[in-house]
């Protein structure tokens, strides 16, 4: 998380805050900065406080503070980051507070989903810088495909969902067999995801599984991935899957 904050002041030092975000289309690089620290600021006000609530319902404004002008957005970012970190590191293992989806520890989860935030965010910053994104490494990114699709898709507000029965097989070609298949089954009510083979799927993915993370995060064109059987399916997620953050209506 410190290493990929740290990438993100870098590169929003060197660009023009009205510069564009091509993966995040209507964003500017402006949009992104104050996004990923008003993130961060929101993330640490649950983990410092142990909320039991989303402040996102209530007093956001005081949680998050104000944001700054911009020629100081960078520094802004840097702090942000630098105090959620500190607060995680500092924060008990048997933390109980607010979270989007279970967790067997609160610290844990905000861990992950912080570093994954920041990572993707990450990638958003440096491709509008227009230069090669920096890697991912393996493991990492298939923590990033579990959280996306056991997390964020295993909550009833899940849009992939489809009435006839199909399955989109994910393959990473670079883990240990038994450690990067994942498969898809959406459904009338949301995607359930299964870890078992599955004979004959009616899509599949594959490729490296950095790849794999940034196009499932909708970071990447799934053209520079292996795609086979029903392209409908893959449209499905394409259409369905993104995840959003919803504005609190108080601010």
């Amino acid at each position: 998380m410190r290493t990929e904050g740290e990438r993100i002041a870098i590169a929003g030092g060197e660009l023009a805050l009205n510069a564009a975000v091509p993966t995040c289309p209507g964003w500017t690089v402006k949009d992104l900065l104050i996004h990923i620290g008003t993130v961060h600021r929101w993330a640490n006000a649950i983990v410092a406080g142990a909320l039991p609530h989303d402040p996102r319902q209530r007093d956001f404004p005081q949680v998050v503070g104000p944001v700054p002008l911009d020629e100081l957005l960078v520094d802004w970012i840097r702090v942000g980051v630098t105090r959620l970190v500190e607060t995680l590191e500092a924060a008990p293992d048997d933390l109980h507070c607010w979270q989007m989806f279970p967790s067997d520890s609160s610290r844990r989860f905000w861990v992950r989903r912080q570093a994954h935030e920041t990572t993707i965010h990450r990638v958003d910053i440096e491709q509008a810088r227009g230069d090669e994104v920096s890697p991912v490494k393996r493991q990492f990114a298939a923590d990033g495909i579990d959280e996306l699709l056991l997390g964020f898709h295993g909550r009833p507000s899940s849009r992939v969902r489809a009435l006839e029965p199909s399955v989109l097989h994910v393959h990473a070609i670079d883990l240990a067999p038994g450690h990067g298949d994942w498969y898809i089954h959406p459904t009338d009510s949301g995607p359930l995801v299964t870890f078992n083979e599955v004979e004959s799927p009616h899509c599949t993915i594959e490729g490296p599984v950095e790849l794999l993370y940034l196009a499932l995060w909708n970071r990447l064109p799934f053209d520079d991935l292996t795609v086979s059987g029903d392209p409908a399916l893959l449209q499905l997620w394409r259409n369905y899957s993104a995840v959003r953050w919803v504005d609190p209506v108080d601010v």
